[in-house]
């Protein structure tokens, strides 16, 4: 089960955290992985990682809100391995800050990075799996793509204080996910989102101010499980979702929050 032997996958914001983690997953499976982050040096640490433990991967530097870039590296891709399988949309970030503080440009880079650059790597990945239905070494065709929300994203019922413009923007893209769920399905291609609650990872562990050491304590008295997540055990999700095992899943938000919406 979960074998994904062959297929090839593009995770964003691979450097550290969970994106490290995704791809490290994935190429557990048997996955070539294609690692990409805002600069080179930090996904080539991934890639080696990876290669060392008999995987196949290369890295790009890729801007997510920059579509010439996202093409440009998309391009690569395709010229190298010929097709795209599955694209884990994880880059983004997580700058708390008072809703009374918010400058235009806070708003602006946190809805670009986000929710823009998700909707961007989608389009164009959407494009590349539609040709795996025509592409004769591929099962069926079609592709995954698994877009990374947050369960501060609206509708469950959790808020928490400094992230008016980052939950308008996981917010968005779990309605996006829906949406793109619904046209995309007749190109085989199945659109999920993971929501992750308080996982360890560097945006979580050192916002560098204490206004996200304040949210950290906040986090740690709602979970029932009473410990912050590790990015394995959202991964394992992504695994999941990105095999045949979940081809009748799309449109879908999986929690992976420690109990958070139990309570």
């Amino acid at each position: 089960m979960f074998e994904l032997k062959d297929k090839v996958a593009l995770v964003t914001g691979a450097r550290q955290g969970m994106g490290r983690a995704h791809a490290l997953a994935l190429a557990g499976q048997g996955a070539k992985v294609v690692v990409t982050n805002r600069t080179i040096e930090g996904c080539q640490v991934v890639v080696d990682e990876i290669v060392s433990k008999g995987g196949e991967a290369v890295c790009f530097a890729m801007d997510v809100t920059n579509k010439a870039e996202i093409d440009q590296v998309f391009d690569e891709v395709i010229k190298k391995y010929g097709r795209l399988d599955i694209l884990v949309n994880n880059a983004g970030i997580f700058v708390p800050k008072p809703a009374l503080e918010i400058t235009e440009e806070d708003w602006d880079k946190m809805i670009n990075i986000n929710l823009k650059g998700q909707f961007l790597c989608a389009q164009r990945a959407a494009k590349e799996m539609a040709k795996n239905i025509r592409h004769p070494s591929t099962d069926g065709g079609g592709g995954r793509i698994i877009n990374i929300s947050s369960i501060a994203s609206g509708g469950t019922g959790i808020g928490f204080i400094g992230a008016a413009h980052y939950a308008a923007s996981k917010g968005g893209i779990i309605g996006m996910t829906e949406t793109l769920a619904t046209e995309w399905a007749e190109l085989g291609v199945n659109v999920n989102a993971i929501a992750p609650g308080a996982i360890d990872t560097p945006m979580v562990r050192e916002p560098g101010k204490e206004l996200g050491k304040e949210i950290n304590e906040e986090i740690l008295t709602r979970v029932p499980l009473k410990r912050i997540g590790k990015p394995e055990e959202v991964s394992a999700m992504v695994i999941f979702l990105a095999s045949e095992e979940a081809s009748y899943v799309t449109g879908a938000t999986f929690y992976v929050d420690g109990g958070w919406l139990a309570q």
